[in-house]
């Protein structure tokens, strides 16, 4: 019985010998296997030599400072001089302790996971991943072998760690780890970690920084601080503990990080959201078409989105957070009295016709209708409610609601365009093309065609001043009925009967916007002249050979519109307005910079440019821009013009000063909604607030002192003396009994003509 059971058990050992035996040779075969490709070829050592990986391309403002991104992975490599000594320490402590002593490979870890795997099919086995087999799981990603996969990956892993080993120091496979290694919200690389959630430098990251951001990567999401945040700081508080447990941190420090509440500063780098993302996509449509016909050395054509490009642009990040900061705190109190005004009558309420339109023209609609169904199934469809995050003023919200619902909400929606010019050099200092990116797409800077209103009349004074008119020649305000147009009478909302007495002079009329004499002014100079001044100006947009140009029923884009009002800061040439300054590749190599344009002609002559100066400072003084000094107290050195379309559909304002040339637009998308009143939807109240809000941060801040406090240049002798005299002069009394023109005024040539008539502003 003894001998039997002795027997038993040396066939039970060479049976576990055996069976251990071929579970080793197996695990060698497999690893063989994986190694010689029969699931796919391995990076040779001259590949892992030559490592590229995608680098977002970044976007800065004039300043270098970073404002943007295009990526398919956000990712910013940095170098490991950059990287605080307390991020590597919680790295290692937390993901790799035997990191400088093992050569890639942790094998009994990995051995660990091998059994696990093939074994006992346990695929949440985990562990075995050093930092440098998890670099390789970054740069190669991990494919699908079904029930092998775990083991194939792993295996694949660790020997692509092991030959990185043996080409890179420990230094160079840290910070190879860094950029590459995921973070939360689909982040690539520590810099675009930390800037992202702490708006800081990875050289500036203090030590709880660090932690949370180690600490995330044990399950990106799960521990996501934006997210989380009770949850991030508990496994902060775990990474800094094993920073203790290694002797990588004192007991004390951590205690003390322990205590601090976890701060995020989020910053948004995805196309819908941060600042300025009207100017950035603006400069990614337009960096595309520059880097269309460049070449790298070797031949490729550059990638925007991989190539980790630099692109320096004109903007001002200072002055564009000014400039949302304004139009929000404006849009959302005028979109609160337009709103109010309509009542219970709104449009996106009441009128069925209009709202039926609207459906009829959204895709969905169309698309439904294209696949055959009636229109009681189109609409049921339409109707139906479901969870939408709409855009409010007030903070996007989740609600229960359908197409149609969410339709009439945004119909309602006023929305606007500002931007500033460097008058001199044209950059584009601040831009905004709408009240909300991510709801609102249409960019009403360059997209945007509208009426310009009364802010056309300078370019009709211009050419008149041009052409030989004196700024004190003098017009009657009377109405006039042009009957060769259809008997069409243009008319003035500021100046009632009994200023029939007096004439006016062109200064006095341009302040006040007057209608009737803007038309005549036109009429004595000219249709094409004035529309050749236009263009001189910069104007590329159709003009119409009607008198009605004069009260602006041209339409433009706002950024055409600012560009003609910078000739009169730039020596009577309109600037090129441009958003790029140059082009880099990721090594600081220039590859493209902006031509500066050169041999430009006068628009007009500085006599006429001081004398409109002169005049439309006259509109901010005394005229319909007043409320500039008044309301928001701007006492800088300014010029401008404000305008309003009629049916208060359009309001305008441009506003020139020596060093800055901003111009801002509201009003409704769908041009059959205005605003219910002239009250609201005159420009002076409708668009000058944006401006106003606009130039007071700017004037409270220091930097911008050469700017605000930038003087304009004193017209000459002779342009001051022509300016010298009354606004205003009475009639004579046979202009006052018949209406008979004084014969010592130059004729008024009188044309009548059939247009949409622009209320004066």
């Amino acid at each position: 019985m003894k001998l039997m059971k002795i027997q038993f058990r040396k066939k039970w050992l060479l049976y576990s010998i055996g069976l251990i035996g071929f579970f080793f040779l197996g695990v060698l075969i497999f690893i063989i296997m994986v190694y010689s490709g029969v699931w796919g070829k391995l990076p040779s050592t001259d590949d892992l030599k030559e490592l590229k990986q995608a680098q977002a391309t970044l976007v800065y403002d004039a300043e270098e400072k970073l404002i943007g991104k295009y990526f398919v992975f956000d990712r910013m490599p940095i170098a490991y001089e950059e990287l605080p000594q307390h991020l590597i320490d919680a790295l290692i402590a937390t993901e790799d302790v035997r990191f400088y002593d093992h050569s890639g490979v942790d094998y009994f870890s990995l051995g660990r996971v091998l059994v696990k795997s093939i074994l006992l099919q346990n695929e949440s086995s985990g562990g075995g991943s050093t930092v440098s087999i998890q670099l390789a799981k970054n740069l190669f990603g991990r494919k699908n072998y079904g029930v092998l996969s775990m083991p194939v990956n792993k295996v694949k892993e660790a020997i692509i760690a092991r030959r990185m080993e043996r080409i890179y120091s420990k230094e160079e496979i840290i910070t190879l780890y860094f950029n590459t290694v995921p973070f939360s919200d689909n982040t690539y690389g520590i810099e675009s970690a930390s800037r992202k959630f702490f708006n800081t430098t990875t050289k500036k990251l203090t030590l709880a920084q660090s932690a949370t951001l180690i600490g995330s990567l044990k399950a990106s999401h799960t521990f996501n601080p934006r997210l989380f945040p009770e949850r991030s700081t508990i496994r902060r508080n775990v990474v800094l503990q094993q920073m203790v447990k290694y002797d990588l941190l004192s007991d004390s420090l951590a205690k003390l990080t322990s205590n601090e509440v976890l701060e995020i500063d989020y910053q948004r780098f995805d196309h819908d959201h941060g600042l300025s993302p009207y100017f950035r996509e603006q400069v990614r449509t337009q960096a595309l078409l520059l880097i269309e016909d460049l070449q790298k050395p070797n031949g490729d054509k550059y990638d925007l989105y991989m190539d980790g490009l630099r692109i320096h642009t004109t903007l001002d990040a200072t002055m564009q957070e000014y400039a949302e900061i304004a139009m929000h705190k404006h849009m959302m109190s005028l979109q609160r009295v337009f709103e109010g005004s309509y009542g219970k009558y709104a449009p996106w309420i009441r009128n069925e016709s209009l709202i039926r339109s609207k459906i009829k023209d959204l895709p969905l609609y169309k698309r439904l209708k294209k696949n055959g169904l009636h229109e009681k199934q189109i609409l049921d469809s339409l109707e139906y409610k479901s969870d939408r995050k709409l855009f409010r003023w007030e903070g996007d919200t989740l609600l229960n609601a359908s197409v149609i619902d969410s339709l009439k909400h945004y119909m309602k929606f006023l929305n606007t365009g500002f931007v500033a010019l460097d008058p001199q050099s044209g950059a584009v200092k601040a831009y905004i093309g709408g009240i909300d990116y991510e709801s609102f797409k249409y960019d009403h800077v360059v997209q945007s065609k509208r009426q310009v209103g009364s802010t056309f009349k300078p370019f009709v004074y211009t050419a008149a001043i041009e052409s030989g008119m004196l700024p004190c020649t003098y017009f009657s305000p009377e109405q006039v009925t042009y009957s060769a147009y259809d008997g069409w009478t243009p008319t003035n909302s500021t100046v009632d009967s009994l200023d029939s007495i007096y004439d006016y002079s062109l200064k006095y009329a341009l302040s006040r916007s007057l209608n009737t004499i803007a038309v005549k002014v036109l009429m004595e100079t000219g249709i094409d002249t004035v529309i050749t001044q236009a263009r001189k100006m910069g104007i590329k947009s159709p003009l119409p050979q009607v008198p009605s140009l004069a009260l602006g029923t041209a339409e433009m884009t706002l950024l055409e519109l600012t560009t003609a009002y910078t000739s009169y800061v730039n020596r009577g040439i309109p600037a090129t307005p441009y958003f790029i300054e140059r082009i880099t590749d990721k090594f600081g190599n220039e590859l493209w910079s902006y031509p500066k344009p050169t041999n430009q002609s006068e628009a007009f002559s500085d006599e006429t440019r001081q004398v409109m100066i002169e005049m439309l400072k006259a509109t901010v003084n005394e005229g319909t821009a007043s409320r500039l000094r008044s309301r928001y107290g701007i006492m800088n050195e300014i010029a401008g013009k404000t305008g309003t379309t009629q049916d208060n559909k359009d309001g305008w304002f441009v506003a020139i000063t020596p060093k800055l040339v901003m111009a801002s637009w509201t009003g409704n998308d769908d041009h059959r909604i205005g605003f219910r009143n002239t009250a609201i939807g005159q420009g002076a109240n409708s668009a000058l607030p944006m401006i106003g809000l606009f130039l007071q941060q700017l004037n409270k801040n220091v930097v911008y002192n050469s700017v605000t406090r930038a003087r304009f240049i004193l017209p000459s002798e002779d342009v001051a003396l022509s300016l010298q005299c009354e606004d205003m002069q009475p009639k004579s009394f046979l202009e006052q009994l018949f209406g008979i023109d004084n014969p010592e005024k130059p004729k008024k040539k009188r044309k009548g003509f059939f247009s949409i008539f622009s209320s004066d502003d």
